[in-house]
């Protein structure tokens, strides 16, 4: 498995713990809550935001790369 396949599958992995974090805060909001419980789901937010941007800026990446070897 290449590293953007890898990148990709762990991509979808966090978008369902994302999922699971954010249905858990809300079945936990209904009870009292703490603050740590709205943290709960920072750390799958923010790396499903730096996933999400590799695999945005991936295709335009791979034209720039290519331009670059045809001018030459």
């Amino acid at each position: 498995m290449n590293w953007n396949n890898w990148l990709r599958q762990i991509h979808r992995w966090l978008s369902i713990a994302f999922t699971l974090a954010v249905i858990i805060i809300i079945v936990m909001v209904q009870e009292k809550s703490s603050v740590w419980v709205g943290l709960m789901a920072l750390l799958p937010l923010t790396l499903l935001l730096l996933t999400g941007l590799y695999l945005f800026a991936l295709p335009y990446a791979t034209r720039w790369r290519g331009a670059g070897r045809s001018g030459g």
